[in-house]
């Protein structure tokens, strides 16, 4: 499996140097995300592919992977259009609906829908068997770590089982919406998930001193961060304070947060 990689542009500082897309020809080519509707980005699809895509997967709702539906759909009209649903964010795009365990033809041979929420409700990833590929969206980047929208449908502890998931693939290789191609993503979702663990320590050590608020919590543990990028790290915090409720290990009082027992 070697797609053929297609920048989509929107570079920027929660993008990095922008998105990529994932073409695989063959009798039934297909896009894998449709980025932002750059020109630029069109004008690759069809130096690739003349006659355009027969279908086009995206690993979920975000803008950035959404965006360039509309103008993907007006310039190969016969393309077909598909993705999880997410009712409140799918638009007027006629998506078709993609399911956990749905097989979608490829020039490559079929690729399994999995459903792998955390990032937003609607996440899939996409699993290639023969080459034990993975299209991972949003699930992975090299070099940094995901952003769980905890206040726009994001889940940690939803996000935490699609990395588990994914980990027991046993992969051996992930092409991911930003960065370059992961070589051994299993070694990176072990990572992630050790990254989690000492965040969530954070977290519960800056409730043991009774700071007590999303923003006191933030500034507490990115004492050093962006301006741009504080709202960010406020709702990763909240996405960690969230799955310790879950956990039963702490409880909200109106905006004020505090470990149970």
């Amino acid at each position: 499996m070697t797609p053929t990689l297609l920048h989509a542009g929107n570079p920027g500082p929660f993008t990095g140097e922008g998105n990529w897309t994932y073409l695989i020809p063959g009798d039934h080519p297909v896009l894998i995300d449709a980025g932002v509707g750059q020109a630029a980005h069109l004008d690759a699809i069809a130096a690739s592919l003349p006659a355009g895509p027969a279908e086009v997967i995206v690993t979920h709702a975000h803008s950035d992977h959404t965006g360039g539906a509309p103008v993907i759909q007006s310039r190969w009209p016969s393309a077909r259009f598909s993705k999880y649903p997410w009712p409140e964010r799918d638009g007027r795009m006629p998506w078709r609906s993609l399911a956990d365990g749905d097989t979608v033809m490829s020039g490559a041979g079929p690729l399994v829908v999995l459903h792998t929420p955390g990032h937003s409700p609607d996440h899939i990833a996409l699993w290639h068997a023969d080459s034990r590929s993975l299209f991972v969206g949003d699930l992975l980047v090299l070099g940094g770590t995901v952003f769980i929208p905890a206040s726009d449908g994001g889940n940690l502890v939803d996000y935490l089982v699609s990395l588990e998931r994914l980990r027991q693939l046993s992969p051996a290789r992930a092409w991911p919406a930003h960065g370059p191609v992961i070589e051994d993503p299993e070694r990176l979702i072990t990572q992630y998930l050790e990254h989690r663990r000492q965040r969530e320590e954070q977290v519960l050590a800056a409730l043991a001193e009774r700071i007590e608020t999303v923003d006191a919590i933030t500034d507490r543990i990115y004492a050093t961060l962006a301006p741009a990028l504080v709202a960010m790290a406020r709702d990763s915090v909240l996405a960690h304070l969230i799955k310790l409720e879950a956990d039963g290990r702490a409880q909200r009082h109106d905006v004020h947060w505090a470990i149970v027992g």
